[in-house]
């Protein structure tokens, strides 16, 4: 058999704005070889203009080429729970261990039974793979139970020498050949997934090899003759390139603030300086996004070494703060920071600098390990050389690059308001007012404190607003200077207030204020009230000339039910609330079979947090408004447990959406399960309430408001300046007045106006939602017989090396 012949596929699976796409790994000019796939790129124009004017708001950096649609012949679009029949799926972890590893491996196996393929574990990664035996065994349903809130990796993980070297890689082969295992699952970081790549490169040579050595028959390398290889990337580092985050970073930047936290507080109490080292190898993302999510001084990471002066910099950064009335300081370095020649700055060469120069109580925090420990947070659940190179040449701004654009926003970002001085003169300035409207919702008052921070970087005169619009007609206003904010990032709830009063009773009040105190813009804060509100003040400009300013909404609920943005600041802490009390709940029944839990969640009508906390917890049933149920449907549900109770998972968890239905309730629905569940399992109920909405923001909460309050101020310092006419601001066109929604991998503004087309203003959600589409996996994962629609479209984007001193083309 001519190598010619084998049929070789591999894809990365990555995470884009928090949805997934799958990329092939591919050498430049290496041409699929599926037949299923047909690629149509875009013309190059287009290419370079999407390259302009991408931003990705969150995530790391992917270098995209192009993107294109698959194009699926009619084979794909049969049912596809018999897609995998008489083929057979491997799934191994390798590498260092990170937390959502054990999820995804849950997700593997469950679908793969599900499509009727017969799926085994390796045991100890590519070590099992080379070693076989027991180290490769064929998995259940049951198998995988009880796993999603564990860190690490139940089916082990390990560093490989053998896999290194061809004789270890022939081994491996063999063992899968003998399996009949042509798809491969590889759950780890750079070197693993390198690794699987040259595996699969080699494939049909090993065959061959093993053809000619007699280990295998010709039927045995026919029926082996291509291997599917898709790899996952997993590792806190999130260093890989062409995803935006890897599996285990989330929960890494969970640990990293828990302790940051914890530490403010008693360097607040001390007037400490604390120097924190956390980890990251050659990427610098975690120490990044923490000095973010922390509001920390300084940061250390080894993209962006620091000028030769750095000394005398860092030194009168600190003392600048603690003239304001700081009394804490913190640095943030990554464990492999280096300055300009490429020497390690160490966590200890900090803290002596400052104990000498300033004399500052200072300790040093090494976080170690405990970065990869603990459960996996929600987004964990649901889920380079080139720069290490650029590194090394010295080439930093060339390594920063490569980090992609989403870093290079988190740089730009954290550079003005950790390192730009607020100019002492606002002559010529603008006044800018920001308010926080609707129920309060975690990542708020860190959206206030980077729009109040920009806006006085730019010049500018910031007021805040007390208890939303019901304060603004109450002239409940004051000024804010740049110590008001201080230490507001990790705080929850609104430290301004809200409430969810909208302006239009309230007008001629509010346009008295608006000139009183020379408000020129005007920055809103807050869910679809605060959306609702600003079309209340569209409308009203027809009256009121003083309500013709320009104002922008940064989408803040718990609910994730505003127009115009996939996700809402504050949504992933009341998920991360609701795992983490369904994981409590789960283990409070560890020693009694035979429970089923039903919980109620908030959202409105929204069933988004009760979708995604269903997937993250491992819920058998999420029932949610945006998909009706009937009694015939909760008693399919209730059958389905009893049918569960048979096996050897004993343990039910079904979750409803606050206002799924209008009569069956959550009692109603205890009360069914119950009485149907009779001596057979029992039930408990759990209203969460409003400690959804409490607690201290997540590190996704923290930055997203960061960047979110820095993008409106920026685009309103522009607006302002644009609707200046005749000595006075006057705005009256529709994009005067936005939503800064995040949308796919943009922060975009839309005009509110332009949404209220898209929105379903009796129950206050957006007509089409983007998580609708998540469902089927929920109750493919709680093993439903549903059929599952394969025929729609996924995105396809090739990643390419960029080289050092080329454009990505």
């Amino acid at each position: 058999m001519h190598k010619d012949e084998f049929h070789l596929k591999f894809f990365v699976c990555v995470i884009q704005s928090r949805q997934l796409v799958r990329t092939p790994q591919r050498t430049a000019g290496e041409a699929s070889t599926s037949s299923m796939l047909i690629p149509r790129p875009p013309p190059k124009t287009d290419i370079l203009k999407s390259l302009d004017t991408m931003d990705d708001p969150d995530t790391v950096g992917s270098i995209p080429v192009f993107k294109t649609e698959w194009i699926m012949t009619h084979e794909e679009h049969h049912a596809a729970k018999t897609l995998g029949i008489g083929k057979a799926i491997a799934v191994l972890t390798s590498g260092g261990d990170a937390q959502g590893m054990n999820a995804a491996v849950r997700a593997v196996v469950r679908v793969g039974i599900f499509t009727g393929a017969r799926v085994f574990f390796v045991h100890e990664g590519y070590q099992g793979l080379v070693d076989g035996g027991d180290h490769i065994k064929e998995a259940t349903w049951e198998s995988v139970s009880m796993m999603l809130q564990l860190g690490g990796t139940v089916i082990g993980s390990a560093r490989c020498k053998d896999f290194r070297e061809r004789e270890g890689r022939l081994r491996a082969a063999y063992n899968l050949v003998k399996r009949g295992i042509t798809n491969l699952c590889v759950i780890g970081g750079d070197g693993s997934l390198t690794g699987a790549d040259t595996f699969r490169s080699e494939w049909s040579d090993l065959l061959i090899d093993l053809q000619k050595a007699g280990k295998i028959t010709d039927e045995e390398a026919t029926k082996s003759s291509y291997l599917n290889i898709v790899g996952l990337v997993g590792s806190i580092d999130n260093d890989f390139c062409g995803t935006d985050m890897t599996i285990g970073t989330d929960s890494a930047l969970h640990r990293i603030m828990e302790i940051v936290d914890a530490i403010t507080t008693t360097a607040q109490s001390h007037q400490r300086t604390f120097v924190l080292e956390v980890m990251g190898r050659h990427c610098g993302y975690l120490a990044l996004v923490t000095s973010l999510s922390c509001g920390a001084d300084w940061v250390f990471i080894p993209e962006c070494p620091p000028d030769d002066d750095w000394e005398e910099h860092l030194c009168r950064r600190l003392s600048e703060t603690r003239t304001r009335g700081s009394r804490l300081n913190i640095i943030i370095v990554a464990e492999g920071a280096i300055d300009k020649n490429g020497k390690p700055i160490t966590s200890e060469d900090i803290k002596n600098l400052v104990v000498k120069r300033l004399g500052y109580d200072t300790r040093v925090t090494v976080l170690g390990h405990v970065q990869r420990g603990g459960t996996p947070s929600a987004f964990d659940r649901i889920l380079t050389k080139d720069v290490t190179k650029a590194m090394d040449e010295k080439k930093f701004d060339e390594a920063l690059k490569l980090r992609g654009r989403s870093f290079m926003n988190n740089w730009e970002v954290y550079k003005l308001l950790a390192h730009v001085r607020p100019p002492v003169s606002k002559s010529g300035s603008h006044t800018v007012a920001v308010m926080n409207v609707g129920a309060p919702a975690a990542g708020m008052n860190a959206a206030v404190r980077s729009t109040v921070r920009i806006g006085l970087i730019q010049g500018n005169r910031v007021l805040v607003v007390h208890d939303g619009f019901e304060g603004l007609a109450k002239g409940q206003i004051e000024e804010a200077g740049w110590s008001y904010v201080g230490g507001w990032t990790g705080q929850g709830g609104s430290k301004l207030g809200t409430k969810r009063t909208l302006p239009k009773k309230s007008f001629e009040q509010i346009s008295a204020n608006i000139t009183k105190f020379n408000i020129q813009g005007l920055v809103i804060i807050g869910g679809f009230e605060a959306y609702t509100g600003g079309l209340e003040l569209m409308e009203g400009r027809k009256q009121f000339d003083e309500l013709c300013i320009p104002f922008v909404v940064i989408p803040a609920t718990v609910s994730n039910n505003v127009p115009g943005s996939d996700f809402s600041v504050g949504a992933d802490t009341a998920l991360n609330t609701i795992c983490t009390t369904c994981d409590r709940i789960k283990q409070s029944a560890a020693g009694t079979k035979r429970r089923v839990f039903i919980i109620e969640t908030m959202g409105g009508y929204c069933g988004y947090l009760a979708t995604m906390a269903g997937l993250a917890a491992g819920a058998d049933a999420a029932y949610i408004f945006e998909e009706p149920f009937t009694i015939r449907d909760l008693q399919a549900n209730v059958e389905h447990l009893v049918q569960k109770m048979k096996t050897t998972v004993k343990r039910g968890l079904v979750l409803r959406n606050e206002k799924c239905n209008e009569n069956y309730t959550t009692d109603f629905i205890f009360n069914l399960y119950s009485e149907e569940g009779k001596g057979i399992f029992d039930s408990r109920k759990n209203v969460l309430g409003h400690m959804q909405q409490g607690g201290s923001p997540t590190p996704f909460d923290r930055n997203f408001a960061t960047k979110m309050g820095a993008k409106a101020m920026n685009w309103m310092s522009g607006k302002i300046k644009e609707s200046y006419r005749n000595g006075r601001i006057f705005a009256n066109s529709p994009d005067s007045g936005c939503v800064l929604g995040m949308r796919k991998r943009a922060l975009v503004f839309q005009p509110v106006t332009e949404l209220k087309d898209q929105t379903d203003f009796e129950h206050r959600i957006p007509k089409e939602q983007w998580w609708l589409k998540l469902r089927p996996i929920l109750k493919i994962l709680a093993k439903y017989e549903i059929d599952l629609d394969t025929s729609d479209h996924a995105h396809l984007e090739h990643i390419t090396r960029k080289r050092s001193g080329e454009a990505a083309v």
